[in-house]
């Protein structure tokens, strides 16, 4: 693992797919330009709408997405993650899946979110993620990179379980990736605070690539994308517009911090 810049793109993503991807190429553009070799985009990058649209149009969603990202990729010669798209399984239903591509364009790593968002959130909207998606049925993988560290994926709803993300560390993980489309509403209270609380307890970096503002009716999202060192300390955080946070993973700042906090090696129940 060397030293590099990594980008969590933050997007105001809406019903438009060719719409969204425009925006994503220009974020990634400005991510590169500033020296990003890691870039992460957010869930519901490429489409985001009613579920029953997204249905409609998932097998279009699924195969433009993960064309653009090979292509981006090949483009930047950079590392991407596309932090959930819908892939249709056939049943009427899509997984929601976080796709991880490699400077060649190659497919590293594919994860299909397993935590479900099916909650009444107390503003008054209703979220059944499940009634369009199936629940993935695999832990969440970690990909070894070379250059950038062991990579473990993750989406959304994810950050509230944390044995997800002590599996990930116990498989070697170095870097936590949490694409996510937080409410407005829940963002607030815990966004920033689970995030640091998955870094620290794990004593990993956190890039988390966000959805910000209004999508469509009543869908507001939080923002406010982030990178966060394995001491907890915020590197980075793109606010409530679209944009790019950016900061450098750096392993001597990892084992320093594993060092000094060991709690990895003091685990008893593993």
């Amino acid at each position: 693992m060397k030293s590099y810049l990594a980008a969590a793109v933050q997007m105001t993503s809406l019903p438009n797919l060719q719409k969204n991807l425009v925006q994503a190429e220009e974020l990634i553009d400005l991510a590169v330009r500033q020296g990003a070799e890691l870039v992460t985009l957010p869930e519901n990058f490429s489409f985001l709408g009613e579920e029953h649209e997204k249905l409609a149009q998932a097998d279009a969603i699924a195969q433009e997405s993960e064309k653009f990202l090979k292509t981006m990729a090949q483009r930047f010669q950079i590392t991407i993650l596309g932090g959930g798209f819908p892939v249709p399984v056939g049943n009427g239903k899509v997984y929601n899946t976080a796709l991880l591509i490699g400077p060649s364009g190659e497919e590293l790593a594919r994860y299909e979110k397993v935590h479900l968002f099916d909650v009444n959130v107390p503003d008054g909207n209703t979220y059944e993620e499940s009634s369009t998606v199936l629940a993935g049925m695999r832990m969440p993988p970690v990909y070894p990179s070379k250059d950038l560290g062991n990579l473990g994926l993750s989406v959304c709803y994810d950050v509230r379980f944390p044995e997800l993300y002590r599996h990930l560390s116990q498989m070697g993980a170095e870097v936590l990736i949490i694409p996510a489309a937080f409410t407005a509403y829940t963002g607030k209270d815990h966004w920033q605070v689970l995030l640091q609380a998955r870094a620290i307890e794990n004593t990993c970096y956190v890039i988390a690539p966000a959805q910000t503002g209004r999508h469509y009716n009543m869908r507001h999202t939080h923002g406010h994308a982030m990178i966060i060192d394995p001491w907890g300390v915020v590197l980075a955080d793109a606010g409530d517009q679209p944009g790019v946070a950016i900061a450098a993973i750096a392993p001597s700042r990892l084992e320093q911090v594993r060092r000094q906090m060991p709690c990895l090696q003091h685990r008893v129940f593993v």
